[in-house]
């Protein structure tokens, strides 16, 4: 057991300089990307013309029009959602000590999906602004269920319980969602057809500014249980040695990926993987320091579905791919090589 022990002193040392060249890095992609993202499209936009929206917007010119009411809200929304996605992978990755977890392993994206059609089916919300409270409290709710149906009755919050909850409710959500949608009208499976594809066209900047609040508040939350989170890695007995409340840190982690994961999949759909590629990103870069990944997890799973976004308007032009769906073949052949090269830790 000791031979295969990992020289763990090393590697934050070793780390922690390559961090802050990561961190400028992908805030200069994600500037690129975001400065593309304006000017892709089924309608290509000279950058000249792109500043002259920004700086000088003319209501009149229908190329502003396209870049201020359509593309940049579209382009905030897949950066505010994605850095969302990526603060709640990589926080579930610390609590659960699991590299396979993302936040629709909570049933988050589950909870959403079941909300956004029973209240399109029930109550005719067919515009993203009314059903986006709707997916938004039931990715509250589907993870408040998870938390409590992880609870351990001797020691708290159990992170493989967890885990086995959340799969579960997605399961139990997942047939739900199917049995609505196989009985309820068309203008519900076109609104679901949208929105379930992880589609980031039409949404606007209302939906945008709920969803940067919610990243001001659920990303609070991540960075200031950074440094605990680091020492609750170290196991359950040494955090409470060093007078932490494992209970009381897994609580507020699991309210932090409830709101960033659940106000992500409210707004921009249920989008896959983004939230578990990017925090193995930031681990090679930063090392296991949860106070480094976490905003390196935020930035580059920002220009991941970002990037997506683009390329779903590139490669079926004049037609659009849903960002959620390419996403998801970025996302597939790294989550087959994690399977395949990680040893899940063992609790």
């Amino acid at each position: 057991m000791t031979r295969s022990a990992p020289p763990l002193p090393a590697r934050p040392t070793a780390a922690r300089p390559a961090s802050g060249p990561g961190l400028v890095a992908g805030l200069v992609l994600l500037a690129l990307l975001m400065a593309a993202s304006l000017a892709v499209g089924s309608r290509p936009t000279a950058p000249g013309d792109v500043a002259r929206a920004l700086t000088a917007f003319d209501p009149a010119n229908d190329v502003h029009l396209i870049v201020r009411e359509l593309r940049l809200p579209r382009s905030l929304l897949a950066v505010l959602a994605g850095a969302g996605l990526g603060l709640a992978g990589a926080v579930m990755q610390a609590v659960t000590r699991n590299p396979l977890a993302e936040p629709g392993l909570l049933g988050v994206n589950a909870g959403a999906a079941m909300a956004v059609v029973l209240g399109a089916s029930a109550f005719g919300l067919t515009a993203i602004t009314q059903y986006v409270w709707f997916g938004f409290a039931g990715a509250g709710l589907a993870g408040a269920a998870v938390f409590l149906l992880g609870r351990a009755h001797d020691s708290g919050t159990d992170p493989v319980r967890l885990v086995l909850a959340g799969a579960g409710l997605s399961i139990v959500l997942g047939a739900a969602v199917s049995l609505v949608i196989l009985n309820a009208a068309l203008d519900v499976l076109d609104v679901f057809r949208s929105w379930g594809a992880g589609a980031l066209d039409g949404r606007g900047m209302a939906v945008a500014g709920v969803m940067g609040l919610a990243l001001i508040t659920g990303g609070g939350l991540a960075l200031a249980l950074a440094p605990a989170l680091n020492a609750l890695a170290l196991g359950r007995d040494s955090g409470r040695a060093l007078g932490l409340r494992p209970g009381r840190i897994w609580a507020l982690a699991c309210l932090s990926v409830m709101v960033l994961a659940g106000a992500a999949t409210a707004t921009a759909g249920p989008i896959a993987l983004v939230g578990l590629v990017a925090p193995h990103l930031a681990r090679a870069v930063a090392g296991p320091d949860n106070r480094m990944i976490l905003p390196l997890s935020a930035v580059y799973a920002a220009a991941l579905l970002l990037g997506a976004d683009i390329l779903g308007r590139i490669v079926v032009a004049p037609d659009e791919m849903a960002a959620g769906v390419v996403a998801t073949v970025i996302g597939g052949p790294f989550f087959i090589h994690v399977v395949r090269r990680v040893r899940l830790a063992r609790l």
